[in-house]
């Protein structure tokens, strides 16, 4: 009985509710739609909290890839997670919106960010073929998309868009949509927005793009990978034809315009135009360490500008001159290594593969490219600028793309010779002058472990009393070993060096007069670099300026400058240093490289020929050069010096850099406090008519000659004794 009652209450309630319904249909449809639209309010309601705000909406603050730019004005390297570049609308020639309105919303300038119409179209489309293959959003729509959204399709997401989109067309003008749009959309191969697209695909600024590749980065829009021209031409080109017919269609362009434009090829920049590693990838990578030390990951993504030093005239003119001399050594070294046998000790069976050690041999080619893999010779290049540390040029070994270790900055390598003038210049500072004289006799020196050795001279050579500036042309290593012995202490020499800027760790031991020790390319060429400008030393500076995206200043670097040396002293030393170059063991840099502008500069090398060295200057520019392997227990092999091994790429560097840069042919200006005086070759004191040699040399005043040589007199001549200083 229980049971039959229900279901009579049941069924009276749905009669009751028919009978409600029947009577009153209107009350019923309004209730109806009032509860829809409340839950489409709520629904909406939970749909708008995911919305951007307005403040959000009203600033625009994409990534960007931080620029950096060299001294004469060239981008050298992009830093980015999105490599983007802004462009306005103005920069932009007409054609590049134009081709994107026409492609992807020929409405855009008739709606307000959402049609209807095309929005119910695909809708119809995707239901009919149960697909999501119908693309309907507006510009503005796909804009807020990429913003703020993301791109899987969902009807939440689609709902979103829309809204969004209409509050970006209340919020900003249609050119600024379309500025936006254009700076904001992915178009392939790591790239964002069409500046950095024009450069990736043409290697031209977007101001100088043509009508038909507008066109082409127009159709990158839909499908920039699929599209990409550098991996699908014919796709590209297809596409791109089609964008001119629809700027022809919709009337931006006349038909003699499009036949004119869709005759043409696709031309792309040169695959190394587009290459990742930039220009001075060892120096942009050393920036780039810098920096991120201070900016961490907004150097990424904020488009910050940074301007630098480095000039990319001297920076081709070092890789010029690298390549071409590391090529010429890696053949002789192969060529000894093969000739020695040494090569079985580098090729492993592994590199060997099917080949006998016979095979290999006579397959010159291919053991000629393995040796060069398995040992490839190396340098470090550094060029600056001696008034203000500017570095102009920056090499840090072979291949970056092989070996990211900056030979230029990190290496810590044996100077051998080229550190000698640390030696003479203390001496010089303290009073003993160009025509002072050492024996030039064997001697036994003390080296960092303890041990004792007795060095000898490069050619084998042996002398009586020989001035410092033949001991320096002729890199003499008796006379400088005997110069620490006698004259400046080791601690003195060290102290000097520190002094000119070296910061690595140098013992005060004998052999420091022969390199014993370890410095930094860099380093070293900023030493020299004092003494080429008057004693003034000039810290190395690689980063003139940065500056964030609406161009505020963040820090700005001047040059860091301390007087280390007297003038006199400064210009004696490269005095003595010239002489090197015009007749001592650099005189290859005139007579066979061809370069005649007035220089000095040393040579050095270590033992075993291990690393070879060239550091030298002009007025101009001070540079660097060290040639070995990374593996100190290589040898370049015999003969090759620092005369051999590094001076051509300096001299053939030097050469090309100042004639690219016209600059004028200047000769090392003399201080007030040096005199130069001709003094007799025997007695050192000031020449008289009957002396039968006479050198022309320079002095500190204070510590000139001012007696007349009492040997030649003209009548009875009679031998002066010589003074010493005592040893500092």
């Amino acid at each position: 009985m229980k049971r039959v009652k229900k279901a009579n209450n049941q069924g009276s309630f749905l009669h009751r509710l028919w009978v409600t319904v029947r009577q009153n249909p209107r009350r019923i449809v309004i209730w109806a739609g009032v509860v829809l639209l409340l839950l489409l309010g709520v629904y909406f309601w939970r749909i708008a909290q995911d919305l951007p705000s307005l403040t959000q909406l009203e600033v625009y603050e994409p990534e960007l890839a931080t620029r950096i730019y060299s001294l004469d004005g060239k981008l050298i390297k992009e830093l980015f997670y999105k490599k983007r570049a802004l462009a306005s609308l103005d920069e932009m020639p007409d054609y590049m919106w134009q081709a994107v309105v026409a492609t992807e919303d020929h409405r855009f300038f008739h709606h307000w960010g959402f049609v209807p119409q095309r929005f119910l179209k695909a809708l119809f489309v995707d239901l009919i073929t149960l697909s999501k293959a119908q693309g309907a959003s507006t510009i503005t729509q796909q804009l807020a998309r990429q913003l703020y959204f993301g791109t899987r399709k969902r009807i939440d997401r689609k709902i979103k868009e829309i809204l969004t989109a209409i509050q970006i067309e209340r919020t900003y003008t249609k050119r600024e949509i379309l500025e936006m749009y254009l700076n904001h959309m992915y178009l392939g191969h790591g790239t964002y927005g069409v500046r950095s697209a024009a450069r990736l695909y043409f290697g031209k600024d977007i101001s100088q793009l043509s009508l038909e590749e507008c066109a082409l980065l127009a159709g990158l829009f839909q499908r920039p990978e699929a599209l990409s021209p550098i991996r699908h031409p014919d796709r590209a080109k297809r596409r791109r034809d089609l964008v001119l017919y629809r700027m022809w269609k919709v009337g931006y362009i006349t038909r003699e315009q499009y036949e004119e434009a869709r005759a043409k090829p696709i031309v792309l920049a040169k695959e190394e135009e587009r290459e990742a590693l930039g220009i001075a990838p060892y120096f942009t990578e050393y920036i780039r360490q810098k920096l991120q030390n201070k900016y961490g990951q907004a150097l990424y993504k904020d488009g910050l500008t940074v301007y630098t030093t480095l000039d990319t005239r001297v920076q081709a003119a070092a890789e010029k001159a690298a390549k071409w001399q590391l090529a010429r050594l890696q053949r002789k070294v192969n060529k000894r290594l093969i000739r020695t046998g040494k090569w079985r000790e580098l090729v492993t069976k592994e590199d060997l593969g099917d080949r006998t050690y016979q095979q290999a041999l006579a397959d010159t080619a291919w053991l000629d490219s393995v040796l060069t893999e398995k040992a490839p010779v190396q340098t470090a290049v550094v060029a600056l600028n001696p008034t203000n540390g500017y570095i102009l040029a920056m090499i840090g070994g072979r291949d970056f793309s092989k070996s990211k270790f900056n030979r230029a900055v990190q290496a810590k390598r044996q100077p051998g010779s080229a550190f000698k003038p640390f030696v003479y210049t203390a001496a010089v500072d303290n009073g003993y002058m160009p025509t002072y004289e050492l024996l030039n006799q064997p001697v036994v020196l003390f080296m960092p472990d303890g041990s004792r050795w007795a060095p000898h001279n490069y050619d084998g050579s042996q002398g009586g009393p020989t001035t410092l500036r033949e001991g320096l042309r002729r890199s003499l290593n008796l006379v400088a070993a005997r110069l620490v012995q006698e004259v400046v202490r080791p601690q003195i020499v060290v102290d000097y060096a520190h002094k000119l800027g070296i910061t690595t760790d140098l013992p005060a031991v004998d052999a420091i007069a022969l390199g014993a020790c370890e410095v930094i390319p860099l380093e070293i060429t900023a030493a020299y670099a004092a003494l080429d400008n008057h004693g003034v030393y000039s810290k190395p500076i690689a980063i003139l300026r940065v500056m964030d995206r609406f161009g505020n200043i963040l820090e700005e670097n001047v040059p860091k400058r301390r007087e280390v040396l007297r003038a006199g002293t400064a210009y004696i030393m490269t005095d003595m240093l010239e002489t090197v170059i015009n007749a001592g063991t650099g005189v290859s840099a005139r007579t066979r490289w061809g370069f005649t502008r007035p220089a000095a500069g040393k040579t050095g090398t270590t033992n075993d020929f291990t690393d070879a060295w060239f550091v030298g200057y002009t007025p101009q520019i001070a540079a660097g050069v060290w040639v070995g392997f990374d593996d100190p227990s290589m040898t370049l092999g015999p003969g090759n010096s620092g005369a051999v091994a590094a001076l051509p790429i300096w001299a053939k560097m030097m050469k090309t850099a100042h004639d690219t840069l016209n600059l004028p042919v200047v000769d090392f200006e003399m201080p007030d406090d040096v005199v130069r005086l001709d003094v007799c070759a025997e007695s050192k004191k000031i020449a008289t008519p009957y002396c039968p040699k006479v050198l022309h040399e320079v002095f500190l005043k204070e510590y000139a000659p001012t007696e007349t040589c009492p040997i030649h007199t003209g009548g009875t001549q009679r031998r002066g004794r010589k003074g010493h200083r005592p040893i500092l």
